[in-house]
């Protein structure tokens, strides 16, 4: 994690902000709220070096946070995101790992759970950089790492095949990594909501199948006849590199 990382707070209700940001700067990181999605995107565009994360409230004036995160992946910044829910229902927790968030918290939360998923977040995405060290994998999967004419490279989120080179989101490579460590194995869907995302029981998994459906459509020649991410009916799915 940098020495001062630097965190974008997106929060329209000025208590919470100021709570927000007097917490996290005691935590040593720098802090910048703004309470707009119109704001968000500005600081974003600016030139010079982004924020390392963001915490961004889904009910804001104007663009909402699910709106902010897919503008943001479209544009191709992939900073880390940390949505806040006003409920934890399961689809909204699904709307916004589709808008490109990484991680969610429901309001009202417990201030030392949000700054531990804060740390995570920065922590995974060192551990994507080339000279991050990463916790001990399940099998060891290089950082660029080719199966079937397909190219993924995890520290720059980015996958290449047929000529064209897609980005991925910081989740998106990291279930995919996840997979490719275990594969030939079957992997539970708790277990990926677990150990990648870091919610548990209470949560949904079908948020699960959907990324997966999104995953297929960057590396199966059909994704409705998926030979790469099989599904294990009832159980989970399993990554075979060659079909």
């Amino acid at each position: 994690m940098p020495a001062l990382a630097r965190i974008l707070v997106v929060e329209d209700e000025a208590h919470l902000a100021d709570g927000l940001r007097f917490n996290l700067e005691a935590e040593g990181y720098e802090v910048e709220c703004v309470d707009t999605g119109e704001a968000a995107l500005a600081v974003l565009d600016e030139a010079g070096s982004p924020p390392d994360a963001v915490i961004l409230d889904i009910m804001l004036p104007g663009i909402d946070g699910f709106e902010v995160a897919r503008r943001l992946r479209g544009r191709g910044v992939y900073v880390p995101i940390l949505m806040l829910t006003a409920r934890g229902r399961s689809q909204d927790v699904l709307a916004g790992f589709e808008a490109g968030a990484d991680d969610y918290l429901p309001k009202p939360f417990e201030l030392s759970i949000l700054l531990v998923r804060i740390h995570s977040l920065l922590r995974r995405t060192q551990w994507q950089q080339p000279k991050g060290a990463a916790p001990e994998p399940a099998v060891e999967v290089p950082d660029v790492y080719e199966f079937r004419g397909r190219r993924i490279d995890f520290p720059n989120h980015e996958l290449t095949w047929r000529g064209t080179t897609m980005r991925l989101t910081l989740m998106e490579a990291q279930l995919l990594r996840y997979l490719i460590q275990r594969q030939g194995k079957v992997v539970p869907r708790k277990a990926i909501l677990e150990e990648v995302w870091g919610v548990h029981e209470d949560t949904d998994t079908r948020a699960i199948d959907n990324f997966i459906v999104r995953l297929r459509k960057y590396i199966e020649d059909d994704p409705t006849k998926p030979e790469h991410l099989l599904t294990v009916r009832g159980v989970g799915y399993r990554f075979v590199a060659q079909a």
